[in-house]
């Protein structure tokens, strides 16, 4: 029984590519900006931009929150990017508070 591959999105090189011009950042800048310098290569946004290689979710999450955006908009074909992207996009998140350990009563 032979392994189907996995679906992929379709327009998620073309949406990769938008957003990096519309940051006008080189390659080698895009690495920078989404933090991946010990891991990612100038030639790793080059696959990803032309389709050969498809992106780890981290990556994406990067590149929407770089952008201001949802990682739906990326994945999902049938969505377009925004006509505005958003060029410095500082975001926030609530961390949670660490819930206490309580001891356990036997």
């Amino acid at each position: 029984m032979g392994r189907a591959s996995r679906l992929r999105p379709v327009r998620l090189a073309e949406k990769l590519l938008h957003i990096r011009s519309a940051l006008d950042l080189s390659q080698n800048e895009m690495v920078s900006r989404l933090g991946f310098t010990e891991t990612l290569f100038r030639e790793d946004i080059s696959a990803f931009e032309r389709g050969v290689r498809e992106p780890p979710l981290p990556l994406l999450l990067a590149y929407a929150r770089a952008v201001g955006i949802s990682t739906d908009v990326l994945i999902d074909d049938e969505m377009d990017l925004p006509n505005k992207l958003l060029k410095a996009v500082k975001l926030t998140a609530v961390k949670r508070k660490p819930v206490p350990r309580t001891k356990r009563k036997r």
